[in-house]
């Protein structure tokens, strides 16, 4: 499959789609392969972007317009790389793809979740609910089609699923399959992942189901979360009244990750105005070690550091405990007072790191990656794009995916040239 005249795109997040697109939309053939069963990756799972608040449905609706009319690009979900061989201009690539046990007959139309007896995660929603064990990975997925997590899937021994389809569009017997590729070029775009919050002892995460993640956040803010967009305590489903933002959870710390991810006060701001928009009289502190809001993003700081029963304080918190009320106490050295303090608040949002996400599962082939695991440049024809070669927001990712597209390219024309 593909042709030495080819481009291979690897993850179909918003760095990976947009490599895609900018080389196919000036006449270079691309496969985009995406681990997952939809495009879309974690800009999908998120409620606003900053500093505008505007939502990424849009966006992502132009992105997957645009691939579906485009007959330069081939998209495989649910399809991992085994092994890279070969040089700039002429490399082989194993692929392997999961069955998706749904083929394209699917209309997206549900009857068989409402007959599938079996539960599992909602991996999307960060376990926060559950889905059947058929599933529609995104309310606004790209291909727009059921898939079916196989090791939650009873198979043939229930088989309801297949009964109520009338498209005959559930397979139950979908076998792995195995693709080689021939392409010029590579981009890996396989973005980035949450710091593991279980890591942090201290900040007791884990422990008290009223102490959530950021990311956790941004779904439950989201229409389409586990709470239809409305931020609960976890533990008892009542509004609460007072939300503290913890900056820096593992990151800047040589215990867990010595870097800045550089997104993650932004993403706080932005989520303090999801609280004061739902509640205008709960009281939100945010702790910090430094604030980052480099050049237009200082108007944003500005605007919700003004707003009534918002508190930044610099200081960065030693210690989380649940109090025998049920509250949480924060132990934090207040810098610019000089004073230890203990607030008390109904919920707490650890703001934890981005770690490539290819870190602890490094694609096979001549790729270099830094300490972090992040993709480092090294010889010609596989470039790194987006949150691969470090912490970046959607706006500089989609710029760095542009720019990776043409490098993609110049290693085309150098096969080209070569051959």
């Amino acid at each position: 499959m593909g042709s030495e005249n080819s481009i291979l795109v690897v993850g179909g997040g918003i760095s990976g789609m947009t490599s895609a697109i900018e080389a196919a939309e000036v006449g270079y053939d691309v496969i985009l392969i995406e681990q997952s069963p939809c495009l879309g990756g974690r800009v999908s799972r998120t409620n606003r972007y900053f500093p505008k608040l505007c939502a990424p449905d849009c966006g992502l609706e132009i992105n997957f317009r645009r691939i579906r009319l485009n007959p330069r690009i081939k998209v495989i979900t649910q399809a991992e790389i085994e092994g890279i061989s070969g040089t700039e201009g002429s490399y082989e690539v194993t692929v392997k793809v999961t069955p998706r046990k749904v083929n394209d007959n699917c209309t997206a139309c549900g009857k068989c979740v409402e007959v599938c007896p079996v539960e599992r995660p909602n991996e999307r929603n960060y376990g926060m609910d559950n889905t059947k064990a058929i599933y529609l990975p995104s309310i606004t997925a790209y291909p727009m089609k059921y898939a079916i997590d196989i090791d939650a899937c009873e198979g043939s021994k229930c088989g309801k699923c297949v009964d109520a389809c009338e498209y005959n569009a559930i397979d139950l017997e979908m076998a792995e399959e195995k693709l080689t590729l021939n392409v010029a070029s590579l981009v890996v775009a396989k973005g980035w992942k949450p710091y593991d919050a279980n890591n942090l002892d201290n900040l007791a995460f884990g422990q008290s189901p009223n102490i959530v993640t950021n990311v956790m956040m941004e779904r439950m803010a989201s229409a389409d979360g586990p709470t239809q967009g409305k931020i609960l305590r976890p533990s008892d489903g009542k509004e609460p009244a007072s939300i503290a933002f913890v900056q820096c959870a593992g990151s800047r710390d040589q215990n867990h990750l010595p870097y800045c991810s550089g997104v993650c006060c932004m993403g706080s701001l932005k989520q303090i105005t999801y609280v004061k928009d739902q509640y205008p009289d709960a009281q939100v502190s945010m702790f910090y070690i430094d604030l980052r809001a480099q050049g237009y993003l200082e108007d944003f700081l500005q605007a919700v550091q003004g707003r009534d029963g918002v508190s930044l304080i610099k200081g960065k918190v030693a210690k989380i405990s649940e109090t025998t009320e049920g509250k949480l106490k924060l132990e934090v050295e207040d810098i610019a007072e000089g004073q230890k303090i203990s607030p008390e608040v109904d919920m707490v949002v650890l703001a934890t790191g981005l770690v490539p996400s290819i870190a602890d599962a490094r694609i096979p082939g001549e790729i270099t990656y830094d300490d972090y695991g992040f993709i480092v440049p090294a010889a010609p024809g596989i470039y790194g794009a987006g949150c691969a070669k470090r912490p970046l927001d959607v706006s500089n990712s989609v710029m760095d995916a542009t720019g990776a597209a043409l490098k993609a390219i110049q290693s085309v024309v150098a096969g080209g040239r070569n051959g």
